[in-house]
């Protein structure tokens, strides 16, 4: 079988790639849905991977800035990846993958990252597990705020499509600059993505809700929300779909979901994308009965570790060293890095500790303590305190948090 790989050439043919993953969502991407998404990942971010003249797979990239202890790195937002099963089992994902991340090196862009359809995938090509997601779903009568949580404060308004595309997007970078894992947006983005409110984006709900918090007469904080209407047997099921929630202060958040567990004639509130240490879980007095589940979220990939590793912030100005033991696509990756100075470069010390560059991407956002890897056989302690002062350099004050898929 000989492949090729390359960018689309035409619309069509951008089409044909987007339908490698589309053929597993049921198909039905229109000339319209290829062109509007097109506004957001670029033809040149496209690989086609053909078999004659057939199109049978295809991933893409998009070009975000992500958001990383310390500030921002470009970052390849890897998508779309999917093979027809005509063609499974036969290494064209192991080949476009490989390509891809070649390609990403080469347009200056240190990491990259993903939502995995399956986390058996991507760990072989040098992914890890880099934040959580946590899901919620709680009746109304159990997600009652606190007694101990202070006086409401601040207005809430609704606001049309207009205002939101005006004050939104200032409120988002605003939590942005200092949250790992959130992805920058475009004003198309928002515009396709966030705000979008096509029947065909309801998905069987209502309307898309777009509530402003304000705060001392300032935009403080928005919420994203449909209400799905449902009855059983002349008996109100319906819930609130929390499709994002973002405040730019702890106090923000608080009073955005005060409004969204108070909105009345509905049983339940659903949302799908918080991060592990959201506050949520202590605001409610019934915690368990929030039904909180931890799915994986973002994988990450680190494309070129020095660049990523000195772009990291530290906690003070200590030094580590790791030993990179393996890296399935780039070999000059693998070896002995010092950390000193903010600047990571080769070295000839001896190693603190010991890992893989999938483990080292799982501990780079602070998503999970080396230690924590450590316990799993993940990292190998080689030096005497080595995973206890890497921890405290590499201290953060929150989870990592990406808040869509992507």
């Amino acid at each position: 079988m000989a492949l090729r790989l390359r960018q689309p050439r035409n619309a069509e043919e951008y089409k044909a790639a987007l339908g490698g993953i589309g053929h597993y969502f049921g198909g039905g991407w229109s000339a319209e849905d290829a062109e509007r998404f097109g506004q957001l990942l670029p033809f040149e971010r496209t690989t086609a991977v053909l078999d004659g003249d057939s199109i049978i797979a295809g991933p893409g990239a998009f070009p975000f800035e992500l958001s990383i202890p310390g500030g921002t790195l470009p970052c390849a937002g890897v998508t779309v990846v999917g093979v027809h099963p005509t063609h499974r089992r036969q290494g064209i994902l192991g080949r476009m993958m490989r390509a891809q991340l070649t390609e990403v090196r080469e347009c200056g862009e240190p990491i990259a990252a993903l939502w995995a359809s399956e986390e058996t995938i991507y760990g072989r090509f040098g992914y890890g597990l880099a934040a959580q997601d946590v899901m919620v779903k709680a009746s109304r009568v159990h997600a009652a705020m606190h007694p101990a949580v202070p006086a409401k404060v601040g207005t809430t308004r609704l606001v049309d499509h207009d205002e939101a595309l005006k004050v939104f997007p200032r409120i988002y970078d605003r939590v942005r600059k200092t949250t790992p894992g959130f992805i920058s947006r475009s004003k198309a983005w928002w515009e396709l993505r966030k705000l979008d409110d096509r029947p065909e984006r309801r998905r069987g709900a209502g309307e898309l809700n777009r509530v402003l918090l304000e705060i001392d007469g300032k935009p403080a904080g928005y919420a994203l929300y449909r209400i799905k209407v449902e009855f059983e047997n002349a008996t109100n099921k319906s819930h609130v779909e929390v499709i994002e929630a973002i405040g730019d202060s702890g106090v923000a958040v608080r009073e955005l979901w005060r409004y969204l567990l108070g909105i009345d004639w509905v049983d339940s509130i659903v949302c799908e994308l918080l991060p592990a240490d959201h506050p949520l879980f202590l605001l409610v007095q019934r915690p368990n009965r929030l039904d909180w589940k931890v799915f994986d979220g973002l994988w990450l990939r680190l494309v070129d570790l020095p660049t990523a590793l000195s772009a990291r912030s530290v906690t003070s100005d200590g030094r580590i060293t790791f030993e990179v033991t393996a890296d399935p696509i780039f070999p000059d990756n693998v070896g002995t890095w010092t950390v000193e100075d903010g600047v990571a470069r080769r070295s000839s010390r001896r190693a603190d500790l010991r890992l893989d560059v999938q483990a080292l991407a799982c501990a780079y956002l602070g998503g999970f303590a080396l230690a924590d890897l450590a316990r799993a056989g993940r990292v190998e302690e080689v030096a005497r305190g080595g995973i206890t002062r890497a921890d405290a350099l590499y201290h953060v004050a929150a989870k990592p948090w990406c808040p869509e898929i992507f």
